[in-house]
C-alpha cells in the first residue's frame, strides 16, 4: 500500500523541540497550568504574530489550543448557532463543527485558480450570515490568497458585521506568492479570529499545538471552553512550542524547500499523465488535480485503492466543487510519490 492521502509531513519533529519538551517535563512542568497557555508561550506567541503577521496584538489577544479544536471553540464564542457560516468550497472539513454548534455551513465558491472571489462569497450571503472561514494557503487546493483578495473580503465582512476565522496552518508552506494574514487589517484584534497552528510549520501535528489571536472578549470565552473541557493543555508540549516558535525558522526554511522539490516530483508525473489537469499549488504540500474519467471521485478513490493499493482522498469531500478532483498530498517521501504517481498512472489508464 502506498499512501498519498495522509494531511502530514513525513518529517519528525526536530530533536531540539523535543529535547526542550524533555527538559521541561524534567524540571516538574507536569503539573496544571492556566487554561490560556503559559505566559512565556503567550508572548513567544504575541511577539510572533507581532512581526511575522503583523497583528496588533499583545499577550492578552492570545490562547494555546489546538487548531482544530480552535475552529469549534471559536465558532462557540461567536455563536452561530441558528445561523449561518460560510465555508469555502472545495474546502477543509469545516461544515461538522458548524453543525455542531448549531449552525447551518453555507457552502461559497471559489474563483479561476482556486481564488477567493468576494462576489460569489456575497451572493450567498445573507442576514443570518454570522461568520466566514477563509483557509490560506489552503487545503486541498494549494491555494495562497493575495492581499487584494483578503482586503476586499475584509471590507464586505466589516461593512455587515460578519465575523472572520482565518485559518493560516500552513502559513509557512508557501512556494509562490507570499502569505497574507487579513487579521493584518485591523488596528487592533476586533472581528477577526487568526488560527495557526505548530503541526506543519514544525512537523509537530501529534504534538496537537495550536494558537488563537482574537479580540480579548472572544479569547476569554475561548478560555472558558477550555477551562471547562480540557482544563488546560500539557505545559511540556506548551513549553516546546514556545521554543520552536522563538527558534524554528531554520527547520521550516528546510521543511518548505524540501517539499518544494517534492510539489516538483509529483507536477512532473502529472504533466506525463493526459487526463490530469491541474493548477500549480502555490502553498500547503497538495495537489489538487482534475481527471477525465465516468467515475466519481469517491469511485474513482475506491478503486485505485482496491486495484492499485493506493491511497487518494477523493475531491468531493471537499465540498460539491471538488468532484471530479483528487486531493495528492507531497507530504509524504520521495519514494512513496514516485511510486504512488506511477500507481495513479495506471489506474487511470484503467478507468
Amino acid at each position: 500500500m502506498v499512501s498519498l492521502a495522509i494531511g502530514e509531513p513525513s518529517f519528525a519533529t526536530p530533536p531540539e523541540i523535543i529535547e526542550a519538551a524533555y527538559q521541561s517535563m524534567k524540571s516538574g512542568a507536569t503539573h496544571y497550568v492556566g487554561s490560556y497557555g503559559i505566559p512565556e508561550l503567550r508572548d513567544a506567541i504575541s511577539q510572533k504574530t507581532t512581526e511575522k503577521n503583523h497583528i496588533r496584538a499583545n499577550p492578552g489577544n492570545t490562547v494555546f489550543i489546538t487548531t482544530k479544536l480552535a475552529v469549534y471553540a471559536c465558532l462557540m464564542a461567536t455563536g452561530v448557532a441558528g445561523g449561518d457560516v460560510l465555508i469555502p468550497d472545495p474546502g477543509y472539513y469545516y461544515s461538522e463543527p458548524v453543525i455542531m454548534n448549531g449552525g447551518r455551513p453555507v457552502r461559497y465558491p471559489l474563483g479561476e485558480d482556486f481564488a477567493v472571489d468576494t462576489e460569489a462569497i456575497k451572493k450567498v450571503a445573507t442576514e443570518k450570515t454570522r461568520a466566514i472561514i477563509i483557509n490560506t494557503p489552503s487545503n486541498p487546493t494549494g491555494h495562497v490568497s493575495t492581499r487584494s483578495e483578503l482586503e476586499q473580503v475584509f471590507g464586505f465582512c466589516k461593512e455587515n458585521g460578519i465575523r472572520i476565522l482565518s485559518d493560516e496552518s500552513y502559513e509557512d508552506l508557501v512556494y509562490e506568492g507570499e502569505h497574507h494574514s487579513i487579521g493584518s487589517m485591523e488596528d487592533s484584534p476586533s472581528l477577526v479570529y487568526s488560527l495557526f497552528s505548530l503541526s506543519k510549520s514544525y512537523a509537530m501535528t501529534g504534538w496537537r499545538a495550536g494558537y488563537v489571536v482574537a479580540n480579548e472578549k472572544k479569547v476569554s470565552l475561548i478560555n472558558t471552553f477550555i477551562e471547562n473541557t480540557v482544563t488546560c493543555f500539557p505545559p511540556f508540549i506548551q513549553a516546546a512550542s514556545a521554543y520552536a516558535i522563538k527558534n524554528g525558522r531554520r527547520f521550516t526554511e528546510q521543511f518548505r524547500d524540501e517539499l518544494k522539490a517534492r510539489r516538483k516530483l509529483t507536477e512532473e508525473a502529472l504533466d506525463k499523465i493526459d487526463s490530469i489537469t491541474y493548477t500549480r499549488s502555490q502553498g500547503a504540500f497538495y495537489s489538487f488535480p482534475s481527471y477525465q474519467s465516468p467515475l466519481s471521485s469517491t469511485d474513482l478513490s475506491q478503486r485505485l485503492l482496491r486495484r492499485n493499493n493506493l491511497a487518494i482522498i477523493p475531491g468531493v469531500l471537499f465540498g460539491p466543487s471538488g468532484e471530479r478532483h483528487l486531493r495528492i498530498s507531497f507530504g509524504a517521501s520521495r519514494e512513496a510519490i514516485e511510486e504512488g504517481m506511477k500507481r495513479l498512472m495506471a489506474g487511470l489508464t484503467q478507468a
